[in-house]
């Protein structure tokens, strides 16, 4: 399903993943986002009818647009190493694109938000799963990967060390280039699964 989401609405939700890096859950609130908008409340109202509205509205749009590039360039013969790594390259650059976004993404905070947003969160992490499970299992089939650990617990190894890896570079304020010192990370753990 494709989500359309007007300037006003991609607007608000960008302002709202700044208010959410810089004053947590708690501070998301309609007023604190008018405020920082120098909108009325009515007028964010008007594109959105709730926080967590808003707040699903970016989840949707982290989940169409972070895995877009990558579905739209992978080739099917490339090797599956290829393929993650172009995979990564794109979530990184997207996130570098929309640093405050990956608050969205990569916080626990929202996990109590409510059930709709929970279910959100679970469908994002399900469909990275299965973007990259298959690419597992694929380069393992060819025996390009190692067959020693089970496909699913390596992507679950590379997904944990993604996480912390988006972690550390929220709380170091998205000062580092993400794409460049992502592409090492997933390059040293392709050195873990490769076959020599």
């Amino acid at each position: 399903m494709t989500l359309n989401f007007s300037d006003r609405q991609l607007e608000i939700i960008d302002a709202s993943a700044k208010l959410l890096t810089n004053s947590g859950v708690s501070g998301l609130t309609i007023k604190n986002l008018a405020k920082a908008m120098h909108f009325s409340e009515s007028a964010i109202y008007r594109h959105f009818t709730s926080k967590e509205e808003i707040i699903l509205a970016m989840l949707g749009f982290v989940l169409q647009n972070v895995d877009k590039g990558f579905l739209e360039k992978v080739q099917p013969e490339n090797t599956a190493t290829a393929k993650l790594k172009q995979l990564f390259k794109n979530q990184f650059s997207f996130f570098q694109q929309h640093p405050h976004l990956a608050v969205a993404i990569f916080s626990d905070g929202l996990l109590e938000e409510s059930q709709a947003i929970n279910e959100q969160i679970i469908l994002i992490m399900g469909t990275r799963r299965k973007l990259i499970e298959p690419i597992i299992a694929d380069g393992q089939q060819n025996e390009e990967f190692t067959k020693a650990i089970k496909a699913e617990e390596i992507v679950q190894i590379i997904m944990g060390a993604v996480r912390l890896h988006m972690y550390k570079w929220r709380i170091e304020h998205f000062q580092q280039d993400v794409t460049k010192t992502g592409s090492k990370l997933i390059d040293s753990l392709l050195k873990l699964i490769i076959v020599a």
